[in-house]
């Protein structure tokens, strides 16, 4: 159970998804880019700004991205924040309460770039855009030491593929990574599909099919930068996974961290009872919202710390 301010964020943002279902269905004329405008319109005001906290529009690498930044520090940490949506419908606007509370928590910056979406731009065009702002990042003197990668739903699988494509191309690593409530595997083959789906207000399996149709544009889900639990994954830095119980993608979260772990990855997973897909955005108004980013902060702190201290 969930209490009361909760229930009604949460029946908030399954109304703003509205719109996003009749788009996806054909059921709506307006354009893409306008259904992602009042998605994340209705999100920021369900999930707003925080203050002490300051919010720039910024270009990395021809780029746009939002920077989250606390008002009263100088930092040199930083995060790379990938919001989620499927790869359809997302949008940084809905996450400035969510970065504002890892900058302050973490004392860093957090760069969430605009990446392209589907059906305008199928994959891997989201992927692309996020590795070059991670790129650019790096290029810009940011220290890989105290850089970490955050990312919710495409955003989380996107996490373990961005350290993938970094390790391919032979560019540093960040320190660590946090994968939430990741949408690992755009087959939806683990159990949870079955047992949980109608469970998770959020994300049906029929729902996520078609986001993934949308944004494979033919390719096959299987393919490793869509599906990380398909990915060689070896020599990845420390990750965690977050992973609500209610999820529909709960299956392919423990397989994601079961393949990290048996490539001697240091992995941890954390499955939270009741929770629902992407629950952190509560923080604030859940408790275990805020436990939950208390949690990925120590994980990212001590990965920072041990970096640090590891190359003195």
């Amino acid at each position: 159970m969930i209490n009361k301010d909760a229930q009604t964020a949460l029946d908030a943002w399954v109304s703003a998804a509205g719109p996003v279902g009749q788009k996806l269905y054909g059921q709506s004329t307006d354009d893409w880019p306008e259904v992602r405008r009042q998605y994340m319109s209705s999100l920021e005001n369900t999930f707003p700004a925080i203050d002490d906290v300051s919010y720039t529009d910024v270009v990395i690498d021809e780029i746009s991205a939002m920077l989250t930044a606390p008002t009263d520090r100088t930092t040199d940490r930083v995060v790379l924040y990938i919001h989620g949506g499927g790869y359809v419908h997302g949008g940084v606007e809905a996450y400035r309460g969510l970065t504002g509370r890892l900058a302050k928590a973490l004392d860093a910056k957090v760069y969430t770039p605009r990446y392209r979406q589907a059906p305008e731009f199928p994959f891997p065009s989201a992927i692309d855009d996020v590795f070059a702002t991670y790129r650019a990042l790096l290029d810009s003197g940011v220290n890989p030491q105290k850089f970490v990668i955050v990312g919710d739903s495409a955003g989380g699988a996107m996490v373990v593929t961005i350290m993938r494509k970094a390790r391919d191309t032979g560019i540093a690593l960040p320190a660590a990574g946090v994968a939430i409530s990741p949408w690992a595997n755009l087959t939806h083959s683990g159990l949870s599909a079955t047992v949980r789906d109608g469970i998770d207000p959020l994300c049906s399996v029929d729902f996520l099919n078609k986001l993934a149709r949308t944004f494979l544009a033919g390719e096959l889900p299987t393919h490793p930068d869509a599906s990380p639990v398909f990915a060689d994954v070896n020599d990845l830095s420390p990750i965690l996974i977050q992973i609500g119980e209610n999820e529909v993608m709960l299956s392919d979260a423990i397989r994601l961290a079961s393949n990290l772990g048996e490539a001697r990855v240091r992995t941890s997973l954390e499955v939270w009872p009741e929770m629902f897909h992407v629950w952190h955005l509560f923080a604030g108004i859940l408790p275990q919202a805020d436990q939950a980013i208390d949690n990925a902060t120590r994980f990212l702190e001590d990965a920072i710390t041990l970096a640090v201290g590891g190359n003195k």
